[in-house]
């Protein structure tokens, strides 16, 4: 395993370049190597099988009217999003050890806060990391992890909404993410 990277250039324990940061995809290698094999299985067998798929249903004729064909070059075409998505994932992705346990918010870690008068506890990162924990995930590139990114513990901060309200947020905790 290689460490988590440290903070980008520029960037402070108490905020600094969140869009370096909100760059970054941590992953543990579990969740790497999860993702590398969905990847492999979906760009062999998977390509192989929906290609199969389309040109049994080719055969049956008329193409316009032909729901097989259409159903089956529409699996493609997300199978083929899902192929892209995990590539650019897992060309940028950092895998390794959790970030440092320095109370520090930054991707990999859980963090716990009060959000708009709300008590909530949710991983900043990639929803491949927590897939299958329960926890809500937030990107580092949210509005709500741009505003939490190089936070303490104890630390107050706002951002605003989509919908252009202010929220307010309280910095409890944060603990890199054990799987």
């Amino acid at each position: 395993m290689t460490p988590h990277p440290p903070r980008p250039a520029g960037a402070s324990a108490r905020g600094g370049t969140v869009t370096d940061q909100a760059a970054i995809t941590w992953l543990t290698q579990e969740a790497h190597d999860r993702l590398t094999a969905e990847l492999t299985q979906l760009s062999t067998i998977g390509r192989h099988d929906i290609a199969e798929k389309i040109d049994t249903a080719r055969q049956e004729g008329d193409l316009k009217e032909n729901g097989g064909y259409h159903a089956a070059r529409e699996e493609q075409a997300k199978q083929e999003a899902r192929i892209r998505q995990l590539t650019e994932l897992l060309r940028t992705a950092v895998v390794g050890e959790a970030p440092a346990d320095d109370g520090v918010v930054e991707s990999g870690m859980v963090v716990t806060a009060t959000v708009a008068g709300d008590r909530m506890t949710f991983l900043l990162g990639s929803r491949e990391v927590a897939e299958g924990t329960g926890l809500d995930v937030y990107s580092a590139g949210s509005p709500l992890g741009a505003a939490i990114v190089g936070r303490s513990r104890g630390e107050s901060t706002s951002y605003t909404a989509p919908n252009g309200r202010q929220i307010d947020v309280v910095i409890h905790e944060a603990t890199p993410f054990v799987p």
